[in-house]
């Protein structure tokens, strides 16, 4: 579907080497919007920087690690040397582990909240600023969280993740607070189950084939779908906030 209201706008999106940030990157640059892409796989992001620009659009590659403020700093100064002020931030990078809480993953707690949480705070604090100028100057300003339909439901062994994800859906809701009044949307998605990388993360192999067995019995959603919800969302009228979207396969709704 076209969405060529987007045409024109700068977009910053984190985990963007895979998955549904990599989607939203070539949905987006496809719409004519200049896209700055940031993980950690300095690789994966050139190449897919190279399709993009192959294509006729316009992206950057910058590699950056969200649990590292240096590194989401250097990353923004990089962004606004080449695209100027950004106007749509999308907060894909996320990782997903789940193992028991008696089993005391503390390396894994802390990855989670590092990542999830905390490197989604990075990123708003080096672009919110961006995002307040723009709205003042009557142009449309987006901030979309990708959250997880686990900040609401429970399931056993996720308890940590579920954890990160719920305040990730809390932090969006009182974002809004703060940046409705001045005109910057603040939209939360909290997808089901997702063909992406997450699962690949998970080093319990009971649990791995746990996830397995609930793809072939529900289906999953693509990455691309979550993207395409992500365009629909970010091209409406600049006074139409659509706040918090669950979107889940058919069979696990």
């Amino acid at each position: 579907m076209p969405y060529e209201t987007l045409a024109g706008r700068t977009a910053v999106i984190t985990g963007a080497a895979s998955g549904m940030g990599a989607a939203t990157a070539r949905l987006l640059a496809a719409q004519g919007v200049r896209v700055a892409l940031l993980a950690r796989r300095a690789e994966r992001l050139e190449e897919l920087a190279a399709k993009i620009t192959a294509d006729g659009g316009r992206a950057l590659a910058v590699a950056a690690d969200v649990t590292d403020q240096a590194s989401v700093d250097a990353a923004a100064d990089r962004v606004h040397a080449a695209f100027g002020p950004v106007d749509l931030v999308v907060n894909a990078a996320g990782v997903m582990l789940p193992n028991p809480v008696d089993a005391g993953r503390v390396d894994e707690w802390q990855r989670m909240l590092d990542t999830n949480v905390a490197g989604a705070l990075r990123v708003i604090r080096a672009f919110t600023a961006d995002l307040v100028a723009v709205a003042a100057e009557g142009r449309t300003a987006d901030l979309v969280n990708i959250s997880s339909i686990g900040a609401h439901i429970t399931f056993p062994n996720y308890a940590v993740y579920g954890a990160t994800k719920a305040a990730l859906t809390y932090l969006s809701a009182s974002l809004r607070t703060e940046l409705g009044p001045r005109d910057v949307r603040v939209t939360n998605i909290e997808p089901g189950l997702t063909d992406s990388e997450l699962a690949g993360h998970v080093d319990n192999a009971e649990l791995s084939g746990q996830l397995d067995g609930m793809f072939e019995a529900l289906g999953g959603l693509s990455s691309d779908e979550i993207a395409d919800l992500i365009a629909y969302t970010t091209s409406r009228a600049r006074h139409v906030n659509l706040r918090q979207l669950v979107v889940l396969p058919t069979r696990q709704a």
